[in-house]
């Protein structure tokens, strides 16, 4: 219930407006209306909404109350009128003991599914591996906030290379797929230097997952659709792509949006029915252009009316702009817009990422380079000059 864990600190609210209601009412009422037996629903409604304490506290107001208001406004009631308030304050509490241990569970295991999300979906520092980069991840089960979806951006010493997919399916065997893909990319790429590699590495990594999750009892094989995208040290005007299937990325720039070449390649794990792995491009990537790669929680968005969310339309206006489009807002302006078209209900996992070429001359950044002497494992700005390590 997000509105509950929103305004949890202000529960107590709702029970003491309850018991203001019950008296205000007695007090308006004629002397044959008599509503102060309405009390019980004090307890009730704060066992329902707040600990235990203060469940106890309301527990005990509205037994006090009881009499006070029924003697003040002279409007006698039975006895077994104010056994039932005393009845409901009895039972509020032990409902609220056993609310508060089901909430302290869920946020268990709520902490649980935070941990799985950082280690399949880790924090970006700006500038890592020598582009700016931003991601947002919208999951469509609120609570678990993990799903299928997933990316990634890597420092390499060939330059950056970047991965958003989406595993097939939904529950713990699509992000048990999700986490083998993402790690063996995280060494794959680190450490081949030929994409093709990479690729053949991605797709044998997930025909081992599914023969593991088939001798673990799962019937069903999983496949992926991702993009990975690199961004080569010694070409900045250049990417080049591997398309798994995936919904060909976005680029936005100073002279408007562009969608690169779809992808016509097999699923991540399909390569074998396919005929081979997808072809490895090299594209052109103009000055200050921004790669966008995006789910099919954007794509396929749909609201009340069933209309599908316009990506294309969107993204034209927000590069209607001149300059750079920065990746952060980028992805948080589509993101707040995929909300809006669905009224905040998704029914699928939501994945996005923006990246580009920090917007510096190429000369600039070699004479920076050679300043700052050799480079440092820790400093992100130094990813792309790492040493691939075997070990």
């Amino acid at each position: 219930m997000p509105i509950l864990i929103r305004y949890g600190h202000r529960s107590w609210l709702v029970p003491l407006a309850v018991l203001a209601l019950v008296v205000g009412v007695d007090a308006a009422t004629p002397v044959t209306f008599a509503s102060v037996s309405w009390l019980v629903m004090v307890p009730v409604v704060a066992a329902g909404l707040c600990g235990p304490a203060a469940t106890v506290l309301f527990a005990f107001l509205a037994v006090a109350v009881y009499p006070a208001v029924d003697s003040f406004w002279n409007k006698t009631q039975g006895t077994e009128d104010f056994l039932l308030v005393i009845a409901g304050a009895v039972l509020s509490v032990p409902i609220s003991v056993f609310r508060a241990q089901a909430a302290a569970y869920v946020r268990h295991l709520q902490g649980a599914a935070e941990t799985t999300r950082q280690v399949v979906l880790r924090p970006v520092p700006p500038g890592w591996g020598g582009v700016d980069s931003a991601a947002r991840y919208l999951a469509a089960d609120v609570e678990a906030r993990v799903g299928g979806d997933f990316y990634d951006v890597l420092a390499t010493p060939f330059g950056a290379r970047v991965i958003l997919g989406d595993v097939q399916g939904k529950g713990l065997p699509a992000v048990s797929a999700a986490a083998a893909l993402v790690g063996c990319f995280r060494e794959a790429a680190f450490h081949e230097a030929d994409l093709a590699t990479v690729a053949s590495w991605l797709e044998e990594r997930l025909h081992r997952q599914n023969l593991l999750a088939e001798r673990l009892g799962e019937r069903e094989e999983r496949f992926a659709t991702a993009v990975v995208v690199w961004f080569p040290a010694d070409a900045p005007g250049e990417v080049v792509v591997v398309n798994f299937g995936h919904d060909s990325p976005h680029v936005l720039g100073p002279a408007g949006v562009r969608q690169l070449p779809p992808g016509d390649g097999a699923p991540i794990g399909l390569a074998e029915l396919a005929g081979g792995l997808p072809e490895v491009r090299r594209l052109r990537l103009g000055p200050g252009e921004t790669v966008l790669i995006v789910s099919d929680g954007v794509t396929e968005a749909r609201d009340r009316t069933g209309a599908f969310f316009s990506l294309r339309a969107h993204l034209d206006r927000l590069a209607g702009g001149a300059g750079p489009v920065d990746p952060g807002r980028l992805v948080d302006e589509v993101a707040a817009a995929v909300l809006r078209h669905t009224g905040g209900r998704l029914t699928d996992d939501t994945a996005l990422l923006a990246v580009r070429t920090p917007p510096v001359a190429p000369a600039e950044q070699v004479h920076q380079v050679d300043q700052v002497g050799p480079a440092d494992p820790t400093n992100p700005a130094d990813g792309a000059r790492l040493s691939p390590r075997r070990g």
